[in-house]
């Protein structure tokens, strides 16, 4: 038997000898536990619902080791403990709407992944995306694999409709598909079903994923967007022209005579909460941030103003220039009724007053610039509002949340993702007497006096009741309180 010379030298023979003794003990004290113990560790089934639960598995040729973070999925009664498993037992955990696998190492090089979910997985290795199948393939030595493949729909919202599902598939080297195209750059697969088109889904579900799950390639990779839609990427081509290193989207499903290869694929967009990041990651100011973004959005729209009158001069010409209103209508549900109204009181208060209705067709270059140039944004709840994104600093956003159970959703959207912005917000809460509601229920219908009861009904019933039927007329005197409250935060 050969001893490390330093460990030799430290102890003498009958020191050894007893850690010898030792070591053999422990020994079959372990395997008399394993050989006693049934160890099938039992995963209930995963909720499409549920937090993401954190996967994170290395590999190279020095060490294989798969190790999983060990959390605890919320609503569901999943946990998963910290492993690792020897070269010859390779596994593959699986549930049912995700897998996570465990090859070994490929041509003696590193290989990384991560997946947080169904919807979110990043690759590094031997990949190839062949579109004809919608599958991703990862070349491994091993074939050892309990399952080797499981689906991934490459959106941030889980339980959406028109979102194509990939499949990441392990298969050695006499199996994967031949490349077509290589390429050095790494490559993010997305989709544009889901809520594509929605104003506010555009921003919260894509542009600002996007952003921030392509910002640490700077520019230097690939978009392949899946369930593509030319609109959608005429419509935003500023912004994603500035993402990605050939300024262009990829119809990926449309290759269906070329397999794709790189070394690092990214399967969804990194999604913490609507318009925000996760607050647990490093803050860093050259790094992924709302207000880098912002900072993006203002060069890319040519916007003149980055803060508002007040905050960037405080002599007597900009204390004495009126603060800027802009209220945004809505023609056909939750509609504000009296907003000629509204209106007249701003201007009475001392604001300079613009009522606008941002349609489809309306250019939204010009639409931002607009946007830029005032100090308050005031609208109710809706997509709309994700205009915000173009007011400068500084600025106040005034939410009109309708009457029934939606506050903690309206300020979700758009109430919470004000302080990344450096924006102020306020919120008008509308009561029974300001909602047309009222006029076509009787007084004692649960709809008016007890509106929280329809939470327990789900969504749906809430959509097409609170926010389907209801359009508003607001209360002047009460919302006189609010505006002036603005006007103090814009000059402050």
């Amino acid at each position: 038997m050969y001893y490390d010379p330093i460990f030799a030298k430290s102890f003498s023979r009958y020191e050894r000898k007893r850690f010898g003794c030792c070591a053999l003990f422990l020994c079959l004290i372990v395997a008399l536990a394993i050989s006693s113990t049934n160890f099938r560790p039992h995963l209930s089934s995963l909720s499409v619902i549920v937090d993401p639960v954190n996967f994170r598995f290395s590999i190279n040729s020095a060490q294989d080791m798969f190790a999983i973070d060990a959390t605890t999925v919320l609503g569901s009664d999943v946990e998963y403990l910290p492993m690792s498993i020897s070269n010859d037992q390779n596994t593959l955990l699986g549930n049912d709407t995700s897998a996570i696998f465990k090859p070994t190492a490929i041509k003696g090089e590193k290989m990384e992944a991560m997946c947080t979910n169904s919807n979110y997985c990043e690759i590094e290795g031997d990949i190839r995306v062949e579109a004809n199948s919608s599958t991703i393939y990862v070349e491994t030595i091993s074939n050892n694999h309990t399952i080797n493949s499981w689906t991934i729909e490459p959106y941030p919202r889980k339980g959406t409709s028109h979102v194509k599902k990939w499949t990441i598939k392990l298969l050695g080297h006499n199996n994967i598909p031949k490349c077509t195209q290589n390429h050095t750059h790494p490559a993010i697969l997305f989709s544009l079903g889901g809520f594509t088109g929605n104003y506010f889904h555009d921003f919260a579900d894509l542009l600002f994923p996007l952003y921030s799950t392509s910002y640490r390639f700077r520019k230097d990779v690939h978009f392949l967007a899946s369930d593509y839609k030319p609109w959608w990427t005429s419509k935003y081509r500023q912004i994603l022209e500035n993402l990605t290193v050939n300024n262009q989207v990829v119809d990926i499903d449309r290759e269906i005579s070329q397999v794709h290869c790189f070394n690092n694929v990214v399967l969804g967009l990194k999604f913490h909460e609507e318009l925000a990041l996760d607050p647990l990651l490093p803050n860093s100011p050259m790094g992924p941030s709302m207000h880098n973004f912002r900072q993006l959005i203002r060069q890319i729209y040519s916007l003149e103003r980055e803060t508002t009158i007040t905050s960037r001069k405080r002599d007597n010409y900009y204390k004495k220039k009126r603060a800027r209103l802009i209220i945004l209508s809505r023609r056909k549900t939750r509609s504000i009724l009296n907003e000629g109204k509204i209106s007249r009181l701003a201007r009475k208060l001392g604001y300079e007053v613009l009522l606008t209705d941002a349609g489809v067709s309306t250019n939204m270059s010009e639409f931002a610039r607009t946007v830029n140039s005032f100090d308050v944004l005031m609208g109710i709840h809706g997509a709309g509002l994700t205009n915000m994104v173009f007011l400068p600093d500084n600025a106040v956003l005034i939410q009109v949340v309708p009457f029934g159970p939606v506050d903690g959703f309206a300020r979700r959207d758009f109430g919470n993702p004000c302080h990344g912005m450096n924006l102020k917000y306020l919120e008008y809460k509308i009561t029974v007497e300001e909602s047309s509601l009222r006029k076509q229920y009787p007084n004692d219908h649960p709809i008016l006096n007890d509106p929280n009861s329809y939470k327990e009904k789900g969504w749906d019933d809430i959509w097409s009741i609170y926010l389907n039927r209801q359009n508003v007329t607001i209360d002047l005197h009460r919302l006189k309180g609010t505006l002036v409250k603005a006007l103090k935060l814009v000059r402050c």
